[in-house]
């Protein structure tokens, strides 16, 4: 959205678009929690109320929540079931369980999530959130099993490490578009990031983790539980080198990917490699080539029964993939409609502190759309002809404000919460405070990191 398009007067659409919104949200909610419906159909019913409510043309709506809902599976779908693949192998042949075997030699039980928080951030530092959850989950399982920890224990410092990450810190798409759209400088905002995400990390990973699973007991969900249990049969399991280089080989692939890009000068045959190798789905596939060979084949195991594991691999998902598809199409509906538009006509009329202007608009963004990428890109575009003149740092400290909005109470039209809920057989309830929560956290703690810089850079 150009900047400008927010200074035309606030009309009736405006507020029958918020009101539309708030409908649909509602709907979705009353639908999953009080009428036991799947979130699939939960979230297409909803979304054509809110549409329905705005004014929208209904082929309009249709043809929204096509277009988002096949959006959003293109980047992702394939993505997670790629990992879902990885992930069984991993479980069958015993990969996991020699990862696990080996942190839990090097550690105990009140260290485990502080270990878990930093092999996250580790996973996690190349890689889109979507990637890293579905690398690190058959670790997560296979972790709180063998440790006999309450799995939230397990999970969150991991959630927290690779979402807070993905919030603050480039190479991620949302802190790489607001350092382009502020001209702030990369590397300022790459240091200044890991000063915020440090506290951010450790409030709303070990320590919310620590807490939330004493109060909250989740049990392992029995079909994810199979997928991700081990299962080998072989007579020793497999090394810990191997193990360790198939869970990091798209790690390194994609970092490769991100290091071509600030490094490399384009159109040479090493970007174009290293390019070519990180897209994530190229980076997730040969990856899980060389897992069928590596973890598989070479250790013994007979066609049949790997394609047995790669097979039952997929049905598990089935449903988060509609979900999550449906998550899409809600959020593509609502930008239709100009949901955008209307909270930037709402951010001229505030009289606030730049930072947290900034901040607010891009958390009203990410409540109404659902997407990091849509609230961070909007909102940039709104602050940025204010932003000229200011410092290197306070344009970077701006591009993390931004950030840490976009992740604010993630709910029910983040792809983020429905794979959270279906990957630990969550209620929404639970969603809301294992990941909305969980975001709210490191929301609050970056905009507060990045206030505090602010006046001490001043």
């Amino acid at each position: 959205m150009h900047p400008t398009a927010a200074l035309t007067p606030w009309s009736a659409h405006d507020t029958r678009l918020i009101l539309s919104c708030a409908l649909g949200l509602a709907l979705i909610i009353v639908f999953i929690s009080a009428l036991k419906l799947a979130p699939f159909l939960s979230i297409l019913i909803g979304t054509f109320a809110a549409g329905f409510a705005a004014q929208l043309p209904l082929e309009v709506v249709a043809s929204s929540f096509s277009k988002g809902a096949g959006a959003l599976l293109g980047d992702v779908g394939i993505i997670i079931a790629l990992g879902a693949m990885l992930g069984a192998l991993m479980a069958d042949s015993g990969a996991a369980d020699r990862l696990v075997s080996t942190i839990l030699e090097h550690s105990t039980p009140r260290r485990l999530p502080w270990l878990m928080a930093l092999v996250a951030i580790i996973i996690g530092l190349p890689l889109f959130f979507e990637v890293g959850l579905v690398m690190m989950v058959p670790i997560i399982f296979v972790m709180a099993r063998r440790s006999q920890q309450p799995i939230l224990r397990i999970a969150i410092p991991a959630l927290a490490g690779m979402t807070t990450l993905h919030a603050l810190l480039p190479p991620h798409p949302g802190p790489l578009i607001a350092v382009s759209a502020l001209h702030a400088d990369l590397g300022i905002t790459l240091g200044l990031g890991l000063i915020v995400a440090i506290p951010a990390v450790i409030l709303a990973g070990p320590l919310y983790g620590i807490a939330l699973s004493k109060r909250m007991q989740i049990a392992e969900p029995e079909e994810m539980g199979k997928l991700f249990r081990a299962g080998s049969t072989q007579t020793e399991l497999p090394g810990f080198a191997i193990s360790l280089v198939t869970i990091l080989m798209p790690v390194v692939l994609m970092l490769g990917r991100t290091v071509a890009k600030l490094a490399l000068a384009k159109d040479t045959l090493l970007f174009d490699t290293l390019d070519f190798l990180g897209e994530p789905i190229i980076a997730l596939g040969l990856t899980v080539i060389f897992a069928i060979v590596a973890l598989g084949w070479s250790r013994g195991m007979s066609r049949d029964r790997v394609g047995g594991i790669l097979r039952k691999s997929l049905p598990p998902i089935a449903a988060l993939l509609l979900t999550i598809g449906a998550g899409g199409g809600l959020k593509q509906t609502l930008v239709a409609a100009g949901i955008s538009t209307t909270i930037g006509k709402i951010a001229v009329g505030a009289h606030m502190p730049l930072l947290l202007l900034a901040w607010l608009i891009a958390v009203a963004l990410r409540q109404a759309t659902g997407s990091a990428t849509v609230a961070t890109t909007t909102t940039a575009g709104i602050v940025a002809p204010v932003v000229v003149g200011l410092s290197a740092t306070h344009n970077s400290l701006m591009a993390l404000a931004i950030g840490a909005g976009s992740v604010f109470f993630c709910h029910v039209n983040d792809a983020g919460f429905w794979m959270v809920r279906e990957y630990f057989g969550l209620q929404l309830k639970q969603t809301v405070f294992v990941w909305s929560i969980l975001q709210t956290i490191v929301s609050v703690v970056g905009l507060v990191g990045t206030l505090v810089l602010w006046g001490v850079l001043s």
